[in-house]
């Protein structure tokens, strides 16, 4: 089964994510063009199997068990992007720092934010992906998604209801195969001046040398999560190898092999701080597969 595709067998998922966490994956699938993702979706149809589509697992926390059936992932397999004068198309496997690069190459202004975003294109519109005061729903023009029974659909940016680290997309078996930005000329120099600037804020304030899953928790309405966290006296706090740095409260991090010990931290973040403050925060980061180390194919 998916002979014919770039497939990893008993995939570990700790080398497939920032956080270097995860059991292992009976299928990683790479498919290099959106007719071989098409014909992977039937084949895990054909067999009844599962398929869960990541991206450059940089927004993720897969636990020990691994994830049961086919993962596809979009990264270093359905990749480029173009400009079309004011608009670069780009493949949704495409990090979203190389079409920042891109634009900035081409004189293009909007894609700034995007250029320290460790993740994919696909993934950045599933969960309208922001930072430093830009998020993808300002320069989505349109998506290409796949649904899973192999119909292709384009959707406009009025149709993916897009809210904070949300979309349309969640939850549907709709896979973002291609996205087209919509951007405005600028100064090369002010554009590049401007990504440098966010790259040496970001090497200042978050904890880069470290693997982690970016931004762990959403920004609850009216608060700021780290903010929340640092109040109640928990950067540095740990579980195992799992902690909160101590840059940056909003990051939680990983120097240890059990994802068992990151979900529980965040667990105990979550519970200190409603009991502390009275807000419940909400993880930003996806979580998948099954707890536990029992793996048989």
């Amino acid at each position: 089964m998916f002979e014919r595709f770039q497939t990893v067998r008993s995939a570990p998922m700790k080398d497939f994510t920032t956080l270097r966490l995860g059991g292992p994956a009976d299928w990683l699938i790479t498919p290099r063009s959106a007719l071989e993702l098409k014909e992977i979706l039937s084949e895990a149809g054909d067999n009844a199997l599962p398929v869960t589509v990541i991206g450059q697992g940089s927004n993720l926390l897969v636990l020990d068990g691994g994830i049961r059936g086919a993962v596809v992932r979009m990264a270093r397999g359905l990749t480029g992007c173009s400009v079309l004068e004011n608009r670069i198309v780009a493949e949704a496997g495409t990090m979203m720092s190389s079409v920042a690069a891109a634009a900035a190459e081409a004189g293009l202004t909007g894609l700034e934010f995007a250029s320290g975003i460790p993740g994919t294109v696909g993934g950045g519109v599933l969960m309208n992906a922001g930072a430093y005061g830009g998020e993808m729903s300002q320069i989505v023009q349109q998506v290409t998604v796949l649904g899973h029974d192999g119909q292709s659909t384009v959707l406009k940016s009025d149709e993916l209801s897009f809210g904070y680290r949300c979309s349309a997309l969640q939850g549907r078996e709709m896979i973002v195969t291609q996205v087209v930005f919509q951007l405005s000329k600028g100064d090369k120099r002010e554009i590049r001046e401007r990504m440098n600037d966010l790259k040496r804020r970001r090497a200042e304030k978050q904890p880069l040398n470290v693997p982690s899953a970016g931004s762990t928790f959403k920004r609850p309405e009216g608060y700021f999560a780290a903010a929340l966290i640092d109040q109640c006296g928990l950067k540095g706090y740990a579980v195992g190898g799992a902690s909160v740095s101590s840059l940056h409260a909003g990051f939680l991090v990983n120097t240890g092999e059990s994802a068992a010990d990151f979900l529980e931290l965040m667990c105990r973040v979550q519970r200190i701080v409603q009991e502390r403050t009275g807000v419940w925060l909400e993880p930003e980061i996806r979580i998948l597969g099954t707890a536990g180390s029992d793996f048989s194919t």
